[in-house]
């Protein structure tokens, strides 16, 4: 029998009725039908100043870095979908990277939370491109920190057409293939932890 695997899943969008946390949840719904136990983080919940030095040694670290620094570090993996802002991920996403990727406990290494990990990576906007050209900066990135990310990933294009009035994708083909970035994502997290 497979072993649990925790997976975090993160929309690089705070906003209500995000396309991307809509985009996020198929890609949930495919991990949970293939056996993952899945948090999904809404970083509405988990409001963070813009990350520079001087922020953290006037205050310390901010208590909302080290809860997701325990969400992150208790999980086997990630599925995260972002928005595309000017042909990258988002800004927001990028802050709780930064934040969450410093050692802020005695004799903690860099990137803890971050190395070993897998992820499976997805985005969606209005355009015709989905946000595909986000997600290259994005694989880099995560790699860069010591995360595996998936091959497969999903960008899906015409993001207000996309989805039913319940969140749901339309399209059953487009559906499936973002439920696949959550199926495959597991299965891989569940071969390695076999």
């Amino acid at each position: 029998m497979s072993k649990t695997v925790k997976i975090i899943a993160v929309a690089g969008s705070a906003r209500a009725g995000s396309m991307n946390k809509k985009l996020l949840q198929v890609a949930v719904d495919g991990a949970t039908s293939s056996g993952a136990d899945v948090t999904v983080v809404d970083m509405k919940d988990y409001p963070l100043p813009l990350y520079e030095l001087d922020t953290e040694a006037a205050g310390g670290v901010p208590e909302n870095v080290k809860k997701l620094k325990t969400l992150f570090k208790d999980s086997d993996g990630f599925l995260i979908a972002s928005p595309e802002h000017n042909s990258s991920y988002s800004a927001l996403l990028k802050n709780v990277i930064d934040w969450t990727s410093r050692a802020t406990e005695a004799n903690e290494p860099p990137l803890s939370v971050f190395r070993g990990k897998y992820a499976g990576i997805m985005a969606t906007s209005p355009g015709a491109l989905g946000g595909l050209r986000g997600l290259y900066p994005l694989r880099e990135l995560l790699q860069n920190v010591g995360v595996t990310v998936i091959p497969a990933m999903q960008a899906v294009g015409q993001a207000g057409s996309v989805f039913d009035d319940s969140g749901k994708i339309k399209d059953e083909k487009t559906a499936k293939g973002v439920a696949a970035i959550g199926e495959n994502l597991t299965q891989v997290l569940q071969k390695i932890k076999a």
